[in-house]
């Protein structure tokens, strides 16, 4: 349960709310974390590991370091999967979703 400006809301209820994160490549990183923090992906075959730091994931792949951050605070399973599927993540300030008439909502 998550406790909401005095409303109790259950986090199992479907709420068809998307998320869109826009300005992804402007995201900061505190302390060695550009140098040190990895991000690692197998492509199935021997030889196949493929590590990344954090550098190199600002610079060339924003989007998906904020789609691996957003994963992996989710709860695994079916209902972190169906969260997951509402979350656009955009490099930029423009996005396509303006047909849903999103609501801003700044985060200092």
């Amino acid at each position: 349960m998550v406790l909401l400006s005095k409303m109790v809301i259950n986090i199992f209820d479907n709420f068809n709310i998307d998320l869109i994160i826009v300005n992804a490549e402007k995201v900061k990183l505190t302390g060695n974390k550009l140098e040190q923090k990895m991000y690692y992906n197998h492509s199935g075959f021997p030889g196949g590991l493929r590590e990344r730091n954090a550098k190199v994931m600002v610079e060339k792949y924003p989007v998906e370091m904020v789609e691996r951050a957003v994963w992996g605070m989710l709860p695994k399973g079916k209902l972190g999967r169906k969260m997951y599927k509402k979350l656009h993540v955009y490099a930029g300030g423009e996005h396509k979703n303006q047909a849903q008439q999103p609501e801003v909502l700044v985060i200092k």
